[in-house]
């Protein structure tokens, strides 16, 4: 019986120590590498995150003829589409994206959509529910270069050519396609393009945009990317030159991707005067279409039409925007000493907002960009303004941001038309050059592009009021339901709110890399080689991850697996201080009220912080012109903060005091610790402690300090809010009330006054 007892407990003893050593296993992953999630290397794409020597990409290339209609709101054209196979495999079909079928009613976005019974008829929701516009490509012809008919087969947004003989490495195949559609009213049913119709002087404004059949991206990581266009996940797209003939109404003025090639045709002699001196100012945009010749134009209905050519290369799309209502202004932008136009089209419902500041924010989206990814490689670059939220193409973006009838405009209409450009114009960076795959990992342009915007709107005003880049930013949506919430590294089209998944927290990640976990001059030399690996070809999350740690010599397999891998959120707890005098003494007394006594000064953000030197002058500090009363009252709080952060001289002392620190880790998102530690002198001291602090434990842990600054009388966990802590009423010692949202509303109204 005792013999049998023994064994019993010997059993249950070794399977405890099983189950605790497979508890210790499964809990301790947070640093475990990346191995499993990302693809082998190859020599296609390397192991440091770069092209590999046999790394391809296909080529399409396009010669097109498009009419659009004025009267019927049409669009019809023609193409010739040749693709050059450039991979090592035989194609035996062509994959065809006709992402104007989303618009069908009886497509699959259309059968797919879920929604409640709308409460009447004509809204907005009802279009969506019961979808009744007449949308979707309409396709008349498909041909090979011989004429003969094409064999093709329309898969919702998808259409195969299905090829007599496989198409072989280096060989070419040439077609020709005619095909029409109706326009969409974008104020009406949505939509990246579409029209606007202006009710008061009878015109539209058009802004054209996946107009025609194009290519689907063939490579080494899908095949064919022909994964369907649903609504949600953009555009994937192979590089190509264009050359595009526009046919519009005889008094439209077209904005396009490309450079025009007969401005002696469809524009006055006046006009070319006006674009060449545009050319040569440096300084302030020139207007090419005045605002009064506008005006005229507007009132002209009648006429025959005029046909605009434009000629691109090695662009990935092509878009246009037509209408009688534009004003048309460019100034010339240095760029590493070459030369890149930028440009605004703009009703005058846009004025004097657009004439004020959209050229003005386009010039300088493209210096910055350029400064810390590649230089701006094309010739120009657009902002059209139309009552919409934002949609990119290659050097032209539809941006929105419009004032109130009488001319007036609020600052947050002022702030978000400027930010709105500054992103449209940054999406040539991401992914109209650095072509991510749109259709599956949104976050690889939306967030790469929202964390430039960032960079971008700080130097063009300081404490610019950005909506999304600092941590304390996004600490609403980590903390959230965890229901509600899906991992960044989640597919276009399955994204839980998409805006805060795919736009805001990769951004914050990106911004707490640089400003916290790697430090500006190892995330800016890093993020410049993926720019400069990746232009005009075709990355992946795991090329961008690789080249980040392979150019920086900094393990971040832990905050890639943290921060895009899962949903978990930060909040480190500081659950007990004890405080020396000397080595094996007792805990000194706390004391309670020590938080009366200590200034923390107002917060402000970490970036905002070293941008005060970081930033020499920004864009309204050089130009008084972009320079107004908003601005006036920012750079008085700017002043006002400076001066709140005077601190008192540390009173040095010759013996050494000693602080132990236990800290949680409660989110379970493992992150560097910034810890600032108050003394009875009044004096403060910032400690960053590595996230690798956390290895071996990663729900706690234990550390010691001694100073000679005197004794610590309270300490903070993230005093810059650097770290997105989703609680900060754990990250006080003594325990510190946190000020309300009403209370720093209250202090905001004050700091503006």
């Amino acid at each position: 019986m005792r013999k049998t007892l023994l064994l019993l407990g010997l059993a249950i003893f070794g399977f405890g120590t099983l189950k605790a050593q497979s508890d210790r296993n499964t809990s301790h992953l947070k640093f475990k590498q990346l191995e499993e999630e990302l693809p082998t290397p190859s020599l296609y794409r390397s192991a440091s995150g770069a092209p590999g020597p046999a790394y391809y990409q296909q080529k399409a290339d396009y010669i097109i003829e498009v009419k659009l209609d004025d009267n019927k709101q049409t669009i019809s054209g023609r193409e010739q589409i040749t693709y050059t196979n450039n991979s090592p495999d035989p194609l035996r079909y062509l994959w065809i994206q006709l992402d104007q079928n989303v618009r069908d009613k009886e497509g699959l976005t259309a059968k797919t959509r879920s929604g409640k019974l709308p409460k009447e008829e004509g809204s907005w929701m009802m279009s969506r529910v019961f979808p009744s516009f007449p949308g979707g490509f309409k396709i008349h012809k498909a041909e090979d270069k011989k004429g003969k008919p094409l064999n093709t087969t329309v898969n919702y947004t998808m259409l195969r050519v299905d090829l007599d003989k496989p198409l072989k490495t280096g060989e070419e195949f040439v077609m020709h396609i005619e095909w029409s559609y109706n326009i969409n009213d974008r104020m009406q049913i949505g939509g990246r393009s579409g029209y606007e119709y202006f009710e008061e002087d009878g015109n539209y404004l058009y802004t054209i945009a996946q107009f025609f059949p194009r290519m689907a991206v063939y490579n080494d990581v899908y095949g064919w990317q022909n994964k369907q266009f649903l609504g949600s996940g953009e555009f994937t797209l192979p590089f190509g030159d264009y050359k595009v003939s526009i046919e519009v109404p005889n008094n439209h003025v077209v904005a396009a991707t490309g450079d025009l090639k007969n401005a002696s045709k469809v524009l006055t002699k006046t006009q070319q005067e006006r674009l060449k001196k545009a050319e040569k100012s440096f300084v302030e945009p020139v207007i090419i279409v005045t605002q009064e010749e506008a005006v005229e134009q507007e009132k002209i209905k009648t006429g025959g039409s005029k046909t605009w050519v434009f000629e691109a290369k090695n662009v990935r799309d092509f878009a246009f925007a037509s209408s009688r209502k534009f004003i048309w202004d460019a100034m010339a932008t240095d760029i590493s000493g070459k030369t890149v136009m930028s440009m605004s089209y703009y009703p005058k419902e846009g004025n004097p907002l657009w004439e004020r500041y959209s050229t003005r924010v386009v010039a300088h989206t493209i210096k910055v960009y350029s400064k810390y990814t590649i230089d701006y490689p094309y010739s120009k670059a657009i902002s059209v303004h139309s009552n919409q939220i934002g949609m990119e193409y290659p050097m032209i973006c539809f941006n929105g941001g419009r004032p109130r009838a009488n001319g007036s405009y609020s600052a947050g209409t002022k702030h978000g038309m400027i930010s709105v450009i500054i992103h449209e114009v940054g999406h040539n960076f991401f992914p109209m050059i650095i072509n991510s795959d749109e259709r599956q990992w949104t976050w690889m342009d939306e967030g790469l592009n929202t964390f430039m915007q960032y960079i971008t709107e700080q130097e063009w005003d300081r404490n610019y009021p950005s909506r999304r880049g600092p941590a304390e930013n996004t600490v609403d949506y980590m903390k959230g339901d965890k229901m509600r919430i899906v991992p960044i590294m989640t597919n276009s089209e399955s994204i839980i709110q998409f805006g805060n998944n795919a736009y805001g927290k990769p951004a914050t990640a990106l911004n707490i890399l640089r400003e916290t976990v790697m430090g500006r001059e190892l995330f800016d030399k890093s993020f410049k080689y993926y720019c400069e690996h990746w232009a005009f070809k075709h990355p992946t999350p795991a090329d961008f991850f690789r080249t980040m740690e392979d150019a920086s010599a900094v393990d971040l397999d832990w905050f890639w697996r943290g921060w895009f891998y899962t949903v978990d959120n930060v909040d480190f707890e500081l659950s007990d201080v004890r405080v020396y005098d000397s080595l094996g003494g007792n805990p000194l007394p706390i004391i309670p009220e020590a938080w009366l006594s200590v200034d923390s000064g107002d917060f402000r953000d970490i970036g905002s912080i070293r941008n005060d030197t970081a930033i020499v002058s920004t864009f309204i500090e050089r130009d008084p012109v972009a320079t107004d009363t908003i601005s006036i009252i920012y750079a008085a709080k700017k002043d006002k903060l400076k001066a709140k952060s005077v601190r008192k001289n540390a009173v040095l002392q010759d013996n050494w005091h000693y602080v132990e620190l236990d800290i949680k880790n409660v989110g379970g998102l493992i992150m560097p610790v910034i810890l600032r530690f108050h003394f009875e002198s009044g004096a403060y001291k910032v400690v960053r402690i590595p996230a690798e602090v956390w290895i071996g434990n990663e729900d706690a842990f234990t550390k010691s300090f001694r100073f000679k600054e005197g004794r610590v009388v309270a300490v903070e966990i993230d005093p810059y809010r650097e770290l997105a802590d989703c609680n900060r009423s754990n990250n006080y010692w003594p325990i510190k009330e946190e000020p309300t949202e009403f209370d720093n509303f209250v202090k905001e109204k004050e700091n503006k006054e």
